[in-house]
This record gives structure tokens, sequence and C-alpha cells, in this order.
């Protein structure tokens, strides 16, 4: 360290290009070897030009600022380098990729590792899914979760009480506690929206961990959680979590990040204001177009309005959610048509409420059966997905009890039991440009809308919506996330 320090240079060469830098006006500097040649031209000719002055003042700043940043990168390191400005990290996106940190310039990172050892897609999910829960806590007054999945999540909740029958369809009912806690209930309700989805996935609570969600959490594949607060209690029950290595992470709840942030792609640096809008279930779903003379909504359609617009927000885009009984059913993010969105978050929520089918509720399973075992040979059963082989058909059916396999539903089974699937409010990150966006959230129960308008198709989507009693409220703001 010491020979290290010895050659910084303080007063000498970085100071003499500042200065050249500062009076280029009547000064040229030249800080990089690969601008003679074109320095020589411009001399061979007349004179250097007030354009390429300001040219090579520019360079000249950028390179002793980079000389400052390195300097400033190895201080971190060595000083630093322990998780209070920066953190080593086992690799990027992927194995191949190293090195790879997390760091910030700021005086230090606002959270800290209690177990385990990050990665970058588990920081990336973490520090997505942790804004998500933040705002949707703070928007609806209760403790809210999320379910995060490779940058978007799979699902989204508030601690709305669950019935004795929502606790069985989202495998809690045997959890001690579990009713006097919301924001375990609110857990089981972003885990049980779409299970398949969830599985290794990284979990966001916005208040302190209780033991009924830890207990939860500790019989889920996830890969990590990051929370503001634990109690010792449900620390102690995570810390054995994957033999010791479960990802634990405490957020500093009062960290606000800069108004502006910078990523790089490709080797180009590109700035934006961060996306600080609001969603006020009060506010933000006040201009209703149709039905023009419905009266206000009712609050469990404001709440569940806020609670799939906060989910889109933090949603690779295109996005288009479903929510009911304050939790997100179905979610289809990343889709490149809006109508594809649309499609594959109807598709999950109709999926999501088969499982409340008498059918799927009295499941014999077989001893020893998995829970991931399970919620696949449920997502099978409820989702239509008949196995085509033999060896596809035994391995479903190894999940039951002898000549206990549930019978697949018919088309015509399942599209009565959809028929009662109702009150579900779907908002979407941008205008729906045609009406089969509508008419497809109609199909599984849609009773609310909410979107930005712009589309040249607006009217017709408001005419269809109105046809099929839908209200659709203006969301005004558009809510692109990449």
């Amino acid at each position: 360290m010491a020979q290290s320090t010895d050659q910084l240079s303080i007063p000498g060469g970085v100071t003499l290009i500042r200065a050249a830098a500062k009076n280029h006006s009547r000064v040229t500097v030249i800080s990089d070897p690969a601008d003679y040649s074109d320095l020589l031209a411009e001399l061979e000719v007349g004179e250097v030009s007030e354009k390429s002055r300001q040219m090579y003042a520019l360079k000249a700043f950028e390179h002793t600022a980079d000389y400052d940043a390195a300097i400033a990168d190895f201080f971190r390191t060595k000083y630093a380098g322990d998780g209070v400005q920066q953190l080593s990290l086992r690799y990027g996106a992927n194995p191949h990729q190293t090195p790879a940190a997390a760091y910030t310039k700021e005086s230090y990172l606002p959270f800290k590792v209690l177990c385990g050892s990050p990665g970058y897609i588990n920081l990336l999910d973490a520090l997505n899914a942790w804004p998500l829960v933040k705002e949707l806590s703070q928007a609806l007054q209760l403790p809210a979760a999320t379910s995060f999945k490779h940058v978007s999540p799979a699902g989204a909740a508030i601690g709305v009480p669950l019935s004795e029958v929502e606790r069985k369809v989202y495998m809690v009912d045997d959890i001690e506690g579990v009713e006097n806690s919301s924001l375990a209930q609110a857990y089981a309700r972003a885990r049980g929206a779409d299970r398949m989805s969830s599985f290794g996935d990284i979990i966001a609570l916005s208040d302190t961990v209780d033991v009924p969600t830890a207990r939860i959490i500790s019989r889920e594949v996830s890969d990590g959680m990051i929370a503001p607060r634990y109690s010792p209690e449900a620390l102690e029950i995570l810390k054995k979590k994957k033999g010791g290595k479960y990802l634990i992470l405490q957020m500093d709840p009062e960290y606000e990040p800069p108004m502006q942030e910078t990523r790089t792609v490709h080797g180009i640096n590109l700035s934006q204001r961060r996306n600080d809008a609001r969603i006020s279930p009060q506010e933000t779903f006040s201009s209703t177009i149709v039905p023009k003379d419905g009266g206000p909504l009712p609050d469990t359609a404001l709440r569940d309005l806020t609670v799939a617009t906060v989910a889109l927000k933090y949603t690779q885009s295109n996005s288009v959610c479903y929510a009911l009984n304050g939790q997100v059913i179905g979610l289809g993010a990343g889709q490149q048509s809006r109508i594809g969105c649309t499609r594959l978050a109807g598709d999950k929520a109709d999926n999501w409420w088969m499982r409340f089918h008498e059918r799927a509720l009295n499941i014999k399973w077989r001893k020893g059966t998995k829970r991931p075992d399970k919620s696949n040979a449920i997502d099978m059963l409820c989702s239509g997905a008949v196995p085509k082989s033999a060896a596809e058909k035994d391995d479903f059916e190894k999940n039951f009890e002898p000549n206990e396999v549930p019978p697949f539903f018919t088309a015509e089974e399942r599209e009565a039991f959809l028929a009662s699937l109702s009150g579900v409010a779907v908002s979407s990150d941008a205008f729906f440009p045609f009406i089969d966006n509508v008419f497809r959230a109609g199909r599984s129960g849609a009773k609310y809308i909410a979107a930005p308008t712009g589309s040249q198709n607006d009217q017709a989507v408001f005419s269809v919506a109105e046809k099929l009693g839908i209200t659709f409220v203006e969301q005004s703001i558009r809510l692109f996330h990449h």
C-alpha cells in the first residue's frame, strides 16, 4: 500500500494537464498520444482550431478524472471493500463473467450481508424488489411482500388476512401463527400467486421478519431475501437454510437513491432521472373514463389496482398485471406485444383460480411427495397440461396415492369454474393498442382496468370495456421498466 501511494501524482503532471485544459482558449493540451497525428496535421497547415482545442481540453479533463477515479477505486477496494462501500460478488450474470462487484460512491452501501454470499443477479433482483415492497407498503399502509425472479416479480401482495381455503391453497395451513402475522400472509400470497415462477426466488419484505414468515421461507426453494429488520428468532431459523449459505440482506429503510441513475450498455453510458412516480390509490385512479356515471371506485378496487400498478413499475416491459384480494394473481412480463402480456397474465390468473377448485383442494398426495413436485403437479392439473407420453404420465401419477390420481378438467369444467372468477383489477404499463386486450382480460374476470391512454384506438377500447361491464380508469403515467 505504501508503494502504491508513493506513485500517486499530486502536484505534478495531473496539475499541469488540468491547468492547461483550463486555459484551452489559448493553450493546446495533448493527453493522448493517439492525437499526435491530428495535431501535427493541423500545425502543418496553420494553427490548431478552436474546436480542436475544446475537444483536447475535454479529453484532458476526462483523463485526469479517470486517474482520480482509478485512485478512488483502489482506495475503496483496500479500505472499504468489506461491504462498507464495495462488495465483491461471486461472478457477474454468468460464471465466466469475472470479476464482479457492487459498490457506491456514496458514504456506504445501503445493505448489509447477514448470511450467504450475493451474486450479481441476486442483487439485481433484491434492489428492484426492495423498492417495490417499500412503495406498496407506504401506499396501502400494510406489510408488503414480493417474490422476484430475473428482475421481475413472480408475485406481490399486501398483508390481507388469509381465509382457511387460501391458507390451504398457498400451503401454509400448517404454519403456526400465520393467522396473526400480516407479513407472513403477504408473503404467502406473493409466493402463492405463481409457485412455478417463484421457485428459487429472491424475497423482499417491507417489515421486520417474524417467526411465522421465517417458517414459511425456511421450507421453500429460495435463493435469498432482503428486509429492513429480522427478529433474533426469525434470523436464527433463516440462517440454517441451505446449510447456512442462504443469502440474507438487511436493507436500510431510510435509504433514498440519487435522483439521476446511470447504466452502461455496450460501453455507452445512459443516464436518466430515476422513476420516482408515486402510485396512490386515491390520486392515481381518480379519472374514470367508462362508465361515465360509475361513481367512485370501491376501496377493494383501488387497493388491487394499486397492487397491480406498483408491481408493473418494477416489471420488465411490456407488462400487464391482474390482481385480486390484495395480491398479484397473474403477471405477463417482458413480452414484445401488449396482447402477449395480457394473454400470459390472464392464463396465469386462470391457473391461480383453478387451484381453488374442489378437485385441486382435495388431492391425495403420496407420502413423501416434495413441495416442488406438488406445485408442478397442481400446475399441470390446473393448466390442462395433459401428459402426452407414457413416461410423462407415470411421472405425473407418481405424486398421488394409488387409485387417487385426479382426472384432468374437461374444457366444459374449466370454463364453468373460470366463469366464477370476478372483480379482478387489471393494470397495464402502457396503453392498450387494440380491443383484443380488453376481451382477453374480460375472460379472466376483469372488472376494473387501469392504463395510460394515447392510442389511436382509445375510443374502441373504451367502448368494448363498457360493453363488457368493465370500469376503465385512465392511469396517466407510462411505466416502462428495463
